[in-house]
């Protein structure tokens, strides 16, 4: 998918959600990763504003969003993941826990996707 049109429909998600129900904002994320090679994910936690390293990427979060009335529900993660290795952005925007694949990193060796807010 396009950047431009996933942005697009996770703006929409985010925008239709809000109109039906109250969103907060988390003061970190759980993120988990996926290593394709050896088959191993690694959880981790990070606070909005912060990065941590995974493999030769660097996961920065900007923001993590989740319904007020359920926070174990759905989240909405922003993030910038970045290759150390080659000095390239891989990924910026939005992704959603319970669409991973509607806004995915694209990597041949590493997958990161957001599981829940943090409080």
């Amino acid at each position: 998918m396009k950047p431009v049109f996933a942005a697009l429909a996770v703006t929409l998600v985010l925008a239709s959600g809000a109109a039906a129900q109250q969103v907060s904002r988390g003061g970190g994320a759980l993120l988990r990763g996926l290593d394709k090679i050896s088959g191993q994910t690694t959880d981790m936690v990070v606070v909005v504003g912060q990065s941590v390293d995974y493999g030769r990427l660097t996961v920065r979060l900007g923001e993590c969003r989740f319904p007020s009335g359920d926070p174990s529900s759905d989240a909405f993660a922003q993030m910038t993941i970045t290759d150390r290795d080659q000095n390239v952005t891989l990924f910026s925007g939005w992704m959603i826990a319970s669409s991973p694949a509607l806004s995915a990193l694209d990597d041949a060796r590493y997958d990161v996707w957001v599981i829940s807010c943090q409080s």
